[in-house]
């Protein structure tokens, strides 16, 4: 029996500029209602995906994305998940 891998169709690197910025703007708000649900280990999967992406965008294809949206990434990626923020899985004080 051959074996077969199977890709989503959110796996596979955007074809264009354009398809680029409607995936980070996907994986924001993929982030974003992870978040609301108070998952965060999901939510933190997400945000990275999303940063990574972002990271390889212009600043005019930037301006592209939603403010709401970088807004929002940018405070989570600041407040919650930057290099001040303890590391999740320590026990709070006893």
């Amino acid at each position: 029996m051959l074996a077969r891998t199977v890709m989503s169709a959110h796996d596979k690197k955007p074809a264009t500029r354009a398809a680029l910025i409607k995936e980070v703007c996907r994986r924001i708000r993929v982030a974003r209602s992870y978040w609301d649900a108070h998952n965060n280990r999901a939510c933190r999967g997400e945000r990275d995906k999303a940063m990574a992406l972002y990271d390889t965008l212009t600043a005019t294809e930037r301006e592209q994305v939603p403010q709401a949206l970088r807004v929002w990434l940018r405070y989570r990626s600041e407040k919650y998940f930057g290099e001040g923020r303890t590391p999740p899985g320590r026990g709070g004080p006893s």
